[in-house]
């Protein structure tokens, strides 16, 4: 399950666009941070996906992508010209394709890598479709999970929501605010949509987009709309004043002040974390990204690794070295040299004990967001790339701490999960290999 949302100049409080996502995947299927230079290509040259082969297209942009390690698409990203975009994964009642076809992964890091706007990732996204459909099994271990995919596309002036059902799918300009989770949320006022939609209208009633297609079984148990009425709530609250910081703070919400990851049933917390292998198996945040958005001057905020409240943000600018080293790209087995598996070290013991554990590292960790923050904002006289690599090497340094804080032999837990939660997540860690 994942939660996206964006803030046009309407709604911001500096007149820029603020973009926000968590990819939600299977507790061990590790994301990778990499960044992918603009390439030519000669004609007739042929691309690769998760699944199927498409004719490549002769330039691609620079991209910045957040991708599940098994998959050629991408969860979340940006590109060059300063658009970024980020899908879920909704349930409808059209067919589902298992075997061929463009993920929504692939599909967005196709926008990305072929559109300078949002609208212009809207054209893109609704050609892909036409052309060569959406299809595949979209899980790690989970082989039956399929899906159609949702999504939000910004640029430094504008916002869309894309929504589709099979090869249908509609789209909306976003004026002010607007959040997706896990399901279908367009009615009858959207701006642009398949050209055979029309001719769905039931008894020439205006075309309800949601109403026609979504396939509320599914939906209620991906537990969306309780997601994104808290994304919204926190939006329209600060209607006018939304930031980085606010951004972030979405990103990193539980529901409540004092939060179990073991409490609660159904995934239906932004901040996501997997509690068992029935409804909340595909429910662990496995990376962030939020996107301050403006002409010529964006910044794209990201984790790496999994759990925003376990993590920082850190700056990343399309300049210079765009990414420090984060190690080898990861897989779905324990590599401590990998960030997101040596980020893990720190998530996975935290989750023994996760009340006290938060308390106990919540003021350096937002101490240090806070000077992120602030010195990626200053830009005094140093280069985008050396404010990048140290916010890296700082969040490495504190996660290193807070790994061995928690492996002490002196550690005592204050109030340790249930047991079927623990067996849950031991039985992950063997899976991963990692060693506790």
């Amino acid at each position: 399950m994942c939660d996206t949302f964006v803030a046009t100049a309407a709604a911001t409080a500096d007149g820029s666009v603020i973009f926000g996502k968590n990819s939600d995947r299977e507790a061990n299927e590790a994301q990778a941070l990499e960044y992918h230079p603009a390439r030519e290509y000669p004609p007739g040259a042929r691309l690769q996906c998760t699944y199927i082969e498409i004719p490549q297209v002769t330039a691609t942009r620079a991209v910045l992508l957040c991708r599940p390690f098994w998959m050629w698409g991408a969860e979340m990203g940006a590109n060059a010209a300063g658009l970024v975009i980020g899908n879920e994964a909704v349930w409808t009642r059209m067919p589902l394709n298992r075997k061929e076809g463009l993920t929504g992964m692939d599909m967005l890091r196709l926008a990305l890598e072929r559109a300078g706007t949002a609208e212009q990732g809207v054209d893109v996204l609704a050609g892909l479709l036409r052309d060569f459909g959406q299809g595949g099994i979209c899980g790690y271990r989970d082989r039956r999970m399929a899906y159609h995919n949702s999504f939000i596309l910004a640029d430094p002036q504008t916002a869309w929501v894309m929504e589709t059902a099979g090869p249908f799918w509609a789209a909306k300009r976003i004026q002010s605010t607007y959040a997706i989770s896990n399901g279908l949320t367009l009615g009858a006022d959207f701006d642009r949509a398949h050209p055979d939609l029309t001719r769905l209208k039931p008894g020439g009633k205006p075309f309800h987009f949601a109403r026609h297609f979504a396939d509320r079984f599914y939906t209620f148990f991906a537990a969306s709309r309780a997601r994104r009425a808290c994304a919204q709530t926190h939006l329209q609250a600060a209607t006018g004043q939304i930031d980085t910081p606010l951004a972030i703070r979405v990103l990193q919400d539980h529901g409540t002040a004092s939060y179990r990851p073991d409490s609660h049933w159904l995934g239906d917390r932004i901040c996501a974390h997997a509690a068992n292998g029935l409804t909340r198996n595909a429910s662990q945040t496995a990376g962030s990204l939020v996107a301050h958005l403006q002409p010529g001057d964006s910044t794209f905020w990201v984790t790496g690794t999994a759990a925003p409240c376990t993590s920082l943000f850190k700056p990343v600018w399309f300049s210079g070295d765009l990414l420090p080293d984060v190690g080898p790209p990861p897989q779905g087995h324990f590599d401590p040299a990998s960030l997101w598996w040596f980020h893990e070290q720190f998530h996975r013991r935290l989750l023994l004990d996760f009340e006290a554990g938060s308390a106990n590292c919540r003021a350096e960790r937002q101490t240090l967001q806070a000077d992120f923050l602030q010195e990626a904002g200053a830009m005094t006289g140093r280069s985008p790339s050396d404010i990048t690599a140290e916010a890296f090497r700082r969040s490495g340094d504190w996660t290193a701490r807070q790994i061995s804080r928690l492996s002490s032999p002196e550690r005592g837990l204050t109030s340790p999960p249930c047991r079927f939660y623990r067996r849950y997540w031991q039985k992950l860690n063997r899976q991963a290999g990692i060693p506790f």
